[in-house]
């Protein structure tokens, strides 16, 4: 017994002094640029933690506060994070011993060969098994796991952060379409007054037949806008229930596009800081972390393991003789270890240098991703102010036209034609007016995903807000 006791010290010595093979995790250096190219302000301050609230919409927030509740996205990341926290314990219980045991009884006259007599045999021991990790292999395989579970919160903070993106963009795009079905029905309304008194005007041979049908063409122009906005509606509502977690079904809506307020201009913050902020970038710096710590695991199965074994019980052809008998036991060890095997030990590891060489890249490329994407949502916002100040500029006039061509046409000073022409502008500048103030909008969202706005943990939360 004593000896299995020495075992377990000696194992212990050996698990804590034994080395770790492959080489340590470090950080990827990365040279950001010194300020985006298209930021006006150059601050550092950081993005604000719940950028939606700006919009001033509670509506907005419930529906965000209910997709990030039961969004099926978000619940099945969740449940990979316990998987991945749960594989941590399950990994870190193959660094130390193992207990198992064994009882059992048996009788009869053959014991490999045909015995004369018969007998009887019984035995109950607990025993010890335990593979020393000398080479690091299992603390490795802890730091795998670890790494694992970084990646799988991160993953996790990146789809709640796009979730409460688009839950934004979707209920914008929402409210534009409302507003497009609006135009298209007060356009209506508008053509059909119009051509009652052409109707009239033509009956009384006031105007020529073409004045009708060119009027009956624009009615039925704005006509058939209705149903398809009523359709971009009615999908734009499935699409939000899908991000909510929920059936297909109407979305009410308290405010409209063009009650919506813009933000104020957004702090982008220093290139440097997009590495900490984005959860997409972080998540790829833990996959080379956890594909890292794969290269010790490949080098320490190139060398031999040592496997401990002990068992300490009683044995004996006769129950009745248990109590009486002393103990059986037994201790030992053995050194299993790759002899020959046409390389394929020294792929693997060469297989995962590669790999970690892989992933390394990943980590830049979403880096240099990252970086365009705030460069674009930047570039969007200020060409799209640009454009919105012209579209209302076509907009007004366009509406002012309609109505002096109208009352020009009705004074007998002007053809149809230029009212005709006049209806069409007038429609179209509303319906690109809003379209490009829903683009802006957008933009906005686009910059705060860009820049990782949208979703911290409670900790970081409260760090944030005690300024800590």
């Amino acid at each position: 017994m004593r000896k299995i006791f020495a075992l377990l010290i000696l194992g212990i010595v050996i698990f804590t002094t034994g080395c770790k093979l492959g080489p340590d995790f470090q950080k990827p250096d990365y040279n950001s640029p010194e300020k985006f190219r298209f930021d006006s302000l150059q601050t550092d301050t950081i993005v604000n933690l719940y950028w939606w609230k700006l919009f001033n919409d509670p509506v907005l927030d419930t529906l965000i506060a209910t997709a990030l509740q039961e969004n099926k996205d978000v619940l099945v990341a969740a449940a990979r994070i316990e998987s991945a926290r749960a594989n941590i314990g399950y990994t870190n219980a193959d660094q130390y011993p193992t207990f198992n045991y064994s009882v059992g009884a048996g009788t009869g006259n053959f014991m490999g060969v045909k015995q004369a007599t018969s007998s009887n045999n019984f035995y109950a021991y607990p025993e010890l098994t335990w593979e020393i990790g000398f080479w690091g292999k299992y603390r490795r395989l802890n730091e795998v796991a670890q790494a694992d579970l970084l990646a799988s919160e991160y993953g996790m903070r990146t789809i709640q952060m796009s979730l409460i993106s688009n839950v934004v963009s979707t209920y914008f795009e929402l409210l534009s379409n409302k507003e497009k079905l609006l135009i298209s029905q007060r356009t209506l309304e508008s053509r059909d007054s119009g051509l009652i008194i052409i109707e009239a005007r033509y009956k009384w041979g006031v105007v020529a037949e073409i004045d009708l049908n060119q009027s009956q063409v624009q009615r039925a122009i704005s006509a058939a806008a209705i149903p398809q906005y009523k359709r971009a509606v009615a999908l734009t509502e499935s699409s939000l229930s899908i991000l909510l977690g929920h059936n297909p079904g109407a979305i009410k809506t308290e405010s409209t596009l063009m009650d919506t307020k813009y933000p104020p201009s957004i702090p982008e913050g220093l290139p440097s800081q997009l590495l900490e902020r984005r959860p997409d970038i972080k998540q790829a710096e833990a996959k080379l972390m956890s594909q890292n710590a794969q290269i010790g695991v490949a080098e320490a199965m190139r060398w031999p393991s040592l496997n401990l074994t002990g068992m300490l019980g009683v044995a004996s052809s006769d129950l009745s003789s248990l109590t009486t008998g002393g103990l059986a036991w037994s201790a030992g060890g053995s050194l299993l270890g790759p002899l020959f095997q046409f390389g394929k030990n020294k792929k693997r590891a060469e297989m995962a240098r590669f790999e970690t060489e892989a992933l390394l890249h990943e980590y830049e490329n979403t880096v240099i991703q990252a970086f365009k994407d705030v460069e674009d949502a930047l570039i969007s916002i200020q060409t799209l102010k640009e454009e919105l100040t012209a579209q209302k500029m076509r907009y007004d006039a366009a509406t002012n036209a309609e109505m002096l061509s109208e009352n020009r046409y009705l004074l007998g000073e002007t053809s149809f034609l230029e009212v005709l022409d006049s209806q069409r502008q007038s429609f179209e500048a509303q319906l690109d007016y809003t379209q490009t103030r829903k683009n802006l909008l957008t933009a906005y969202i686009e910059l705060y995903k860009a820049l990782g706005g949208g979703w911290l943990s409670p900790e970081e939360e409260a760090a944030a807000n005690t300024g800590n």
